[in-house]
């Protein structure tokens, strides 16, 4: 990566350095201690939001600390990975060709990411059967439901397929046949500005990774960034299952993170 500016270079380098010195411990860990393998994560995500400058700012109420459940979030660029993953121990579920991506690929195997191959038949069962061992243990799963990210404005539409696969599977973990609520915690992903200085629309698609953006200029953009705005906003939890179906809770999530993206961007809060 050329042209980088000497306080880059440098974030760059603090960063490949503590994923050099992270990684043996984390297979380490995962081996011997598995129960104990969230930690390094969580601390790896830290360091590479103080790396990269990522600043985070949190609205509303977090589910409590050590909670498991569904988190059903917009997506915007790689970038949330390490914001959520920097906050809480999560697993994600991303598609599958990301466990090939150099670097990134391995990481997320190290965090037990869970894989879906779209193209498969009868890959969202085998997703959601492992996704319901997860949140049957008390994990928090993190669902981009959008299905690819966006362009850092506009909400779209999120499929409810996982969502419902999800509960079925719970389901079967707990009892074999009786309903089962499960815990879907909104979140709507802002990217507000560099510096402390909120931006409009520009600033917005600038830090958003979608449509046939490339990886290498992008990361480049963020390191001569230097410092990063992302806010977090959590919305009220939705009890899914016996009285409310999957496509209902879809529809209020989705709901919900607009809304949370319209106050975002307009600066004051929504009716």
């Amino acid at each position: 990566m050329t042209g980088l500016r000497p306080g880059a270079i440098l974030r760059l380098s603090s960063l490949a350095l503590a994923t050099i010195a992270l990684l043996p411990v984390q297979l380490v860990i995962a081996r011997l201690a598995p129960g104990k393998s969230a930690t390094i994560p969580l601390l790896f995500h830290r360091l590479t939001c103080r790396c990269l400058g990522v600043r985070r700012r949190i609205r509303g109420t977090p589910p409590p600390a050590g909670s498991g459940g569904l988190i059903v979030a917009n997506h915007v660029s790689w970038l949330d990975i390490s914001v959520l993953g920097a906050e809480r121990p999560v697993c994600f579920v991303a598609k599958s060709e990301v466990r090939s991506w150099p670097v990134i690929g391995f990481l997320s195997r190290l965090q037990h990411t869970l894989f879906i191959d779209r193209s498969r038949r009868g890959a969202t069962a085998d997703v959601a059967a492992q996704m319901g061992e997860r949140l049957s243990a008390g994990q928090a799963v993190v669902l981009f439901a959008e299905g690819t990210t966006g362009d850092g404005t506009r909400i779209l539409p999120m499929r409810s397929s996982l969502l419902g696969a999800a509960h079925e599977a719970l389901k079967s973990e707990i009892d074999g046949a009786g309903e089962a609520d499960i815990a879907v915690y909104p979140l709507t992903i802002s990217y507000t500005g560099f510096h402390g200085i909120v931006g409009g629309r520009v600033e917005r698609t600038a830090l958003a990774w979608y449509g046939e953006t490339e990886l290498a200029p992008h990361l480049k953009a963020v390191l001569d960034a230097g410092a990063v705005d992302v806010e977090l906003a959590w919305g009220e939890p939705i009890a899914m299952g016996r009285k409310t179906s999957r496509k209902e809770a879809t529809r209020l999530a989705e709901a919900a993170i607009r809304k949370a993206r319209q106050e975002t961007v307009s600066g004051r809060p929504l009716a």
